[in-house]
């Protein structure tokens, strides 16, 4: 077979919510005994599945026309290594594109909405189609890639954490996490449910749903004068991030000065945990690839030395 480029091509792919109610409850029979007894429409489950598997199928074919290809489980993403030179397909919704992300090095990322009728797909520009002119176009190097900040949270012992939309510090359950916090010069102890630090592409998620939140908080009770409206987005190759503090709580020995601002490389986010126990810190809603942040842990966050890579 005639390939247009040795470089390898890794698909990522992510099991449908019918592949995982299988593996749940050992068979389909099963699976949608489950569904149907909750209410709710099995037909859905098996609607979605069967377009997954045919954009699977075709994704596959047209890739194996361009180079070598591998198919990855996102499950694997964690402990896979990428090489220098690799292509990255990503095969699903948005969430799998930011995952994908940060275990990467600059390596050029094509999201492909495989059922663009169920997914609006923010980080899906491509679908199944467009794969027989879009990769042999980024081959030639005729395509435009997008470059997305990345944060990084190093811990004190060198471990590391990267995110493409956003951190969560604070604590694994409900519950108050207490840590200080260090910014700008200032510093000050905290009692609150944990932060978010925010990269640009995360900024339409996690948190302009917290700062809508206060935003409608301070409106609601001192008025609509008290607050100016606006976007809280900011672009994607920003060169800061932007960190809040959920629910601070102002005690004798805990303060709310420093609940929100930015992150740079010259003025970096630096917390010490101290929690006893349950204090974690994770990336873009995985919960389960997390860093302990316990008592004493110190950690350091700003924007990531490295890029992720879209191709548009």
């Amino acid at each position: 077979m005639h390939r247009l480029s040795e470089e390898k091509i890794i698909l990522i792919t992510r099991p449908t919510r019918l592949a995982e109610l299988i593996v749940r409850f050992n068979s389909a029979a099963q699976a949608r005994f489950y569904i149907e007894h909750l209410g709710a429409d099995f037909s859905d489950y098996e609607r979605e599945d069967a377009i997954y598997r045919e954009s699977l199928s075709e994704t596959r074919a047209v890739l194996d026309r361009c180079g070598r290809v591998q198919v990855l489980d996102r499950s694997f993403l964690p402990n896979f290594l990428f090489g220098p030179s690799d292509l990255v397909v990503t095969l699903g919704q948005d969430g799998l594109v930011a995952n994908t992300l940060k275990y990467l090095e600059g390596q050029p990322v094509i999201g492909v909405n495989p059922d663009p009728a169920r997914w609006d797909g923010q980080l899906l520009p491509f679908r199944v189609s467009d794969l027989t002119h879009v990769l042999p176009e980024l081959l030639a190097r005729r395509r435009p890639l997008r470059r997305v900040t990345m944060a990084c949270a190093t811990l004190g012992d060198g471990q590391t954490l990267f995110a493409v939309n956003d951190l969560f510090i604070g604590p694994r359950s409900h519950g108050s996490a207490r840590y200080t916090i260090e910014t700008g010069g200032n510093r000050e102890q905290h009692s609150s449910s944990g932060l978010i630090v925010s990269t640009g592409m995360g900024s339409t998620g996690w948190l302009k749903s917290l700062m809508a939140g206060a935003y409608g908080i301070v409106r609601a009770s001192q008025g609509p004068e008290s607050c100016v409206g606006g976007s809280f987005a900011f672009a994607w190759d920003a060169s800061h991030l932007v960190f809040t503090v959920r629910e601070p709580f102002p005690t004798r020995t805990t303060g709310t000065s420093l609940v929100f601002g930015k992150v740079t490389a010259d003025t970096p986010l630096i917390l010490t945990s101290q929690m006893a126990e349950n204090g974690v810190i994770f990336s873009d809603g995985i919960e389960r690839d997390f860093l302990s942040f316990n008592h004493g842990t110190r950690v350091m966050i700003q924007p990531a030395r490295r890029f992720g890579v879209l191709v548009g």
